[in-house]
């Protein structure tokens, strides 16, 4: 069984932190973990008037010193920060990391406002990222790589008016590690303070009876949200690999108005 691959691409580096805790419980269950950074975060006034080629550099390093803090993988693209539009040819360059990577999991921006982070970026971020799961599947696009055809579940950051099911992943057994990314973000630009973002965990966790939870909108509401299976996205999806690392997996479909629900306890392996 080849080992599964988390794909997070995100729109600039420090919108880890929303997710830091399921990309540290993938990693830890074994899988590849790599977080795509469409842009450099050049637009950040925390250094001043720092030209904009050495603001974008210190923003990269911030990236990838916190990437190594997760234990994951870092890239970036050059997409201009405040700028990113999610036209065909973004989607082709993104498509052609896919095809490299082939990711068996996606993580990405909805389109749905995101409590606190209304930027037309991550609007345009998740379009592209989620149009490049297909054009991956497309030889002439990616060529010399090869096609990515394989299923690849989307799950998107849970916008607050998102009618899509939820998905919500237990993420205290993480809360140093992610308060951690956070404060090196709250030091370096202001912002993520780790208060606020536990702020948001608590509140996540509320409606999941947990502390601290990360939660997800499903946009493949079939096997990419099983509670059972083998940690292989082609067989049963990709969200049991997060599953079988977490004391819960709750999935919420809502269904004509009503709500459905799923809870499955199960022993954690080991972010």
């Amino acid at each position: 069984m080849s080992q599964p691959t988390l794909l997070a691409v995100l729109a600039h580096p420090d919108d880890e932190v929303l997710c830091a805790g399921t990309l540290l419980a993938q990693r830890a269950a074994g899988s590849r973990v790599i977080i795509l950074w469409l842009t450099r975060g050049e637009m950040t006034d925390a250094w001043g008037p720092l030209p904009m080629a050495e603001v974008a550099e210190r923003r990269m390093e911030l990236g990838m010193q916190v990437a190594q803090c997760l234990g994951v993988e870092g890239r970036f693209l050059s997409f201009p920060d405040s700028a990113v539009q999610a036209t065909p040819e973004a989607g082709d360059e993104v498509a052609r990391v896919m095809a490299e990577i082939k990711p068996s999991g996606l993580i990405t921006w909805g389109d749905a406002w995101t409590r606190g982070f209304r930027h037309p970026d991550h609007q345009a971020t998740g379009k592209i990222a989620r149009d490049a799961v297909n054009f991956a599947r497309i030889a002439k696009v990616v060529a010399p790589e090869q096609p990515h055809r394989a299923f690849c579940p989307i799950f998107t950051l849970r916008g607050v008016h998102s009618s899509l099911p939820t998905v919500a992943l237990d993420v205290g057994g993480y809360a140093d590690k992610i308060f951690e990314v956070a404060e090196i973000y709250r030091r370096a630009i202001g912002f993520g303070a780790p208060e606020w973002i536990e702020g948001r965990l608590r509140s996540s966790g509320g409606r999941w009876d947990r502390d601290l939870v990360e939660e997800f909108d499903a946009w493949e509401t079939g096997s990419g949200l099983s509670a059972s299976g083998p940690a292989n996205a082609a067989a049963s999806g990709y969200w049991p690999v997060l599953s079988r690392v977490q004391t819960s997996l709750r999935k919420v479909t809502r269904l004509s108005g009503s709500i459905s629900s799923s809870c499955s306890s199960i022993p954690m392996d080991r972010s």
